[in-house]
């Protein structure tokens, strides 16, 4: 029987050629900043996206916390849209190893509103109240289900938040997809960010890595910080010729994760149509809303894997389906025919 695995883009396995980049990677001392490949990987992402330097981290949990860190004092406090990765996925690293406390907003979707941000930020709230000094953005929105972050609201928060002196973070684990989907330049999302994490073990196949990016004094620092936090690595050039070949190749290949998860929605669409409306697929997520079926997301999966078709259930009436590199055509058309049946059984 076929499997194909939807649970998420980051089961994609390393390439024959990525592997061979692998191999061939010249390395040295991470921790020393003398790994080559390190070096130029960071110095690459950072010129994609307009910073001056990047750090390469192990997660892109690890990549965001760095970020944060650097604008966010103990006591201070992030907002952040209620259902972003940073707030419900990271296991409060934030209040855990920064004493940064969150507040945040809802938002349909994740579907960004600027001014839904700024008008519950509270900077500057003297002795007696928690101030707010940084705002994060997730561009794609993972649990939204893959929504692209509108530029416009973007760059008017980020007039908001100037007018605040507030400092923007952009969790960016899913901005090449934002990038395919929508054409809009890396560094014209970057711009308008003093932190930015990237991701290139999701969509783009590496098999571990993130950078984060922002100006030079704030890199040495999150250097420091990511030592301390245990992250320091060694001969990891192997890992970062990953993340170079994953630039190289694998960046337009997106657009085909894009219309696959488009096709899997059309499918699931087509059965249960209070499941998903098509048109909100921006990108590589299908998200399932199955509250009016009379059967769980654990159930779904279930019935699901007995088919050879794995998807996560994120919630009692929410799956969600992760298309990427190691799904072809002709799984994708299987996947689509199992959720046909199993929607409707």
């Amino acid at each position: 029987m076929m499997r194909v695995d939807l649970r998420s883009d980051t089961l994609t396995a390393p390439s024959s050629g990525m592997r061979e980049a692998m191999v061939h990677a010249l390395v040295g001392d991470d921790v020393y900043a003398e790994d080559p490949t390190v070096n130029s990987l960071e110095e690459r992402v950072a010129q994609l996206f307009g910073k001056e330097a990047g750090v390469f981290t192990a997660s892109g949990s690890l990549a965001n916390q760095l970020g944060i860190r650097m604008l966010v004092g103990p006591g201070e406090e992030l907002i952040a849209e209620t259902n972003s990765h940073i707030v419900r996925a990271e296991l409060g690293a934030a209040a855990v190893f920064s004493g940064i406390t969150t507040r945040t907003w809802p938002a349909n979707r994740g579907l960004l509103k600027a001014s839904d941000a700024l008008e519950i930020a509270r900077p500057n709230s003297g002795p007696y109240l928690v101030s707010t000094t940084a705002i994060a953005v997730e561009n794609t929105h993972n649990f939204g289900g893959g929504t692209v972050q509108p530029l416009d609201e973007i760059a008017k928060l980020r007039v908001g938040a100037d007018e605040m002196g507030l400092a923007l973070h952009l969790d960016g684990a899913r901005i090449w997809n934002a990038h395919v989907a929508t054409g809009v330049a890396l560094s014209d999302y970057g711009k308008f960010f003093n932190t930015v994490s990237v991701c290139l073990s999701k969509g783009l196949g590496a098999p571990v890595g993130s950078v984060m990016l922002s100006t030079k004094e704030n890199v040495a620092k999150a250097r420091v910080w990511r030592k301390r936090y245990g992250g320091g690595m060694r001969q990891v050039g192997i890992l970062a010729a990953a993340g170079h070949y994953a630039l190289d190749n694998n960046i337009a290949l997106l657009s085909d994760d894009h219309r696959r998860a488009k096709y899997l929605a059309k499918a699931c669409n087509s059965v249960a149509a209070s499941t998903i409306d098509p048109s909100h697929v921006d990108t590589n997520i299908v998200s399932l809303d199955l509250s009016s079926l009379p059967f769980s997301a654990s159930d779904l999966a279930l019935k699901l894997k007995a088919e050879g078709v794995l998807i996560s259930a994120l919630g009692p009436n929410f799956a969600r389906l992760v298309t990427h590199l190691d799904i072809n055509d002709e799984g994708m058309e299987f996947a689509a025919a199992a959720l046909k049946r199993a929607l409707v059984s």
